[in-house]
């Protein structure tokens, strides 16, 4: 499993790893502002700061899976 992972990240710095390596960061970066986003607008609340952390990581674990469903590797 540790080679697996170390392997996939070799080829990823090598460039070899993506097909579409923009596509990813796109699609990564608006995943990342859209948790980042509710985080902040939900810190801004009178709350124990451990609710919009975990409201935000919902969100945003929600939504990547959307955001990357047409991602492609070589």
């Amino acid at each position: 499993m540790f080679q697996l992972g170390w392997f996939s990240a070799k080829l990823f710095f090598r460039g070899k790893l993506l097909r579409e390596p923009m596509y990813f960061i796109q699609r990564t970066a608006i995943g990342i502002g859209a948790g980042l986003l509710s985080l902040l607008s939900l810190a801004q609340a009178e709350i124990p700061l451990c609710i919009p952390i975990t409201i935000s990581s919902l969100i945003t674990g929600c939504l990547m899976p959307f955001l990357l469903k047409d991602f492609k590797m070589k």
